[in-house]
């Protein structure tokens, strides 16, 4: 049996930090794009670590994206956005901006017309040293808000990195359609939720 002490130093390292009250999210509706920091985050979480340059966090679609971002300070923290999924689209896109992008896969649900006017959200990131924190969940729930205010959305969908599902599923988005790996960046999986 762990004595009291013992048992007290590890839950004061290891249980959740609060979240202070001036971390709330921002939004910038289309045609607005965020500020430098806004990529700057994108790129260092997303980017970067799998090789790719400097550009690469740019989608040629972003001023007509809703972003959310947190930010502690000067810094941005944690950032997302969401597109309206033209209604001609089956949601197919370049993985990333650049020569050599993946074409990922269209998303099952756009065949039925229930599901349109749909969303995708897309650049979902939060820097290592503000995980855990809750901030995603608040990039996450401001995209669904606004993108249901904004584009009348219906409909969510995504492309999640395996290590993120049982985020996405936390949240209320369920897996659709069949794994499927993106190059250079690893496996993936679609995800819905209904608004």
């Amino acid at each position: 049996m762990l004595n009291s002490h013992i048992f007290l130093e590890i839950f004061l390292k290891t249980r959740p930090q609060p979240i202070p009250m001036e971390h709330h999210a921002q939004i910038s509706l289309p045609p607005s794009t965020p500020a430098s920091a806004y990529y700057d985050c994108r790129f260092s979480v997303l980017r970067a670590p799998l090789g790719f340059q400097k550009g690469a966090e740019l989608l040629e679609d972003d001023d007509r994206a809703i972003h959310a971002w947190v930010a502690d300070g000067e810094q941005i923290v944690a950032v997302g956005r969401a597109h309206l999924i033209d209604p001609e689209s089956d949601g197919s896109a370049a993985d990333h901006a650049g020569p050599g992008a993946t074409q990922c896969p269209s998303f099952g649900p756009l065949s039925s017309p229930d599901n349109r006017p749909a969303i995708q959200i897309r650049q979902m990131g939060t820097r290592q040293e503000a995980r855990r924190k809750g901030l995603a969940a608040k990039v996450l729930h401001s995209l669904e808000h606004a993108a249901i205010a904004h584009f009348g959305a219906k409909v969510g969908l995504l492309q999640a990195r395996e290590a993120a599902i049982p985020f996405y599923q936390s949240q209320g988005w369920i897996l659709v359609d069949e794994p499927y790996t993106i190059s250079g960046i690893g496996p993936h999986r679609s995800m819905m939720k209904q608004f």
